[in-house]
């Protein structure tokens, strides 16, 4: 039995697309072997990474301004490579911090150039986005770099700060193909890809094609954006196996309406779970209203022996990986693209009979 896997990442994935996958584990096409045993030289994968660059591009609408890299190292390497490649004419740039992922981002980005942090919510445990504005950024930087949904304290931008021009670098990991964004907004885009994207192993990077090659000529090769873009992600090995899974992913969104339709049903799926909070007298959400996320939904008893009954109570019922992040507490409901709207339904139903017999 299929559990409702709610976990942050690794999330769950739609199950669709795992049968596909089953399907052609073994001998991929009229290639006679597994994508895994693929050479990444091959004419079979170029296929398969061509297509999940074009089906990517359409889903987001992506213009030919941007260049689309498939890479390793996950969100967290990224927190490297952007400064190294973009903090380079000003050696300074804007970081807004409104979780742990963001400070992290940070402390990378300190080790290249100066980071200043205009606004922070870690007054209030992150619990919202701080008002941002023009007049916080100057030119003189390189850019701003934001996080637009933070995975473990369940906020998410609802707009876009007025930058004045400096270019928006955001990090996608967790909020990636779940609404509809407009693409030219940003300088660059990256996104772990274990969350709405497809499993771990695989991060991708959404660059203005002006902003490649601005990196000193002493940093590593593979850290360059240049190298990839240059070589169609292909200038190593790369994630090959994962790059297949995500095609699969951006093909069934496709074939079920798009970005439009899956932003309406996670909006009705966060709709569902937030309304049921305001009106529990157990539970409480820890987000403010107003920059509530539509992926992630952590919440809380008040008791951590509740909390701990609560979620060997779900474990019971097939509900997995709800327990919250230590610096929250409580539960964290994810749901991604991939969850369906009854596990959100199947969760609920469980919330209300254990508040009715706690």
């Amino acid at each position: 039995m299929r559990v409702y896997n709610f976990s942050a990442g690794p999330a769950c994935l739609p199950e669709a697309v795992l049968k596909k996958a089953q399907e052609e584990l073994v001998i991929y096409g009229n290639s006679g072997m597994s994508v895994m045993e693929m050479s990444h030289r091959s004419a079979d994968f170029e296929e398969i990474i061509h297509r999940a660059e074009r089906d990517l591009r359409t889903l987001m609408n992506i213009s030919d301004d941007y260049s689309v890299l498939f890479l390793q190292g996950g969100a967290s390497l990224q927190f490297a490579m952007v400064p190294l490649n973009l903090m380079t004419r000003h050696r300074r740039a804007y970081y807004v911090n409104t979780g742990m992922w963001s400070k992290k981002a940070i402390a990378e980005a300190k080790k290249v150039g100066e980071v200043i942090v205009p606004a922070s919510s870690e007054d209030r445990t992150f619990s919202y986005i701080p008002e941002l504005n023009a007049d916080m950024f100057k030119g003189g930087a390189d850019y701003v770099h934001i996080t637009p949904n933070n995975t473990i304290y369940g906020t998410r931008y609802t707009k876009l700060p007025d930058t004045g021009g400096l270019p928006i670098v955001a990090d996608m990991s967790s909020c990636i193909l779940s609404e509809v964004i407009n693409v030219n907004d940003y300088g660059l885009i990256y996104a772990g890809a274990q969350k709405n994207i497809g499993p771990a192993g695989l991060t991708v990077v959404i660059i203005r094609k002006d902003l490649i090659g601005r990196a000193p000529a002493n940093i590593p090769t593979m850290l360059d954006y240049k190298t990839h873009a240059d070589n169609g992600s292909l200038y190593n090995t790369p994630p090959t196996y994962a790059i297949y899974i995500a095609g699969l992913v951006f093909e069934h969104l496709l074939k079920n309406g798009g970005v439009p339709a899956m932003q309406k049903l996670n909006e009705q799926k966060a709709k569902l779970l937030y309304d049921y909070l305001d009106s529990s007298s157990l539970f409480k959400g820890t987000a403010e209203k107003k920059d509530r996320s539509l992926m992630n939904v952590p919440f809380v008893t008040g008791s951590e022996e509740l909390d701990k009954k609560f979620i060997a109570r779900c474990k019971e019922e097939g509900i997995v990986n709800i327990k919250g992040h230590r610096s929250v507490g409580g539960m964290r409901a994810s749901i991604y693209n991939a969850m369906p709207i009854e596990g959100v339904k199947k969760l609920i139903e469980v919330m209300k009979d254990f508040e009715k017999n706690a």
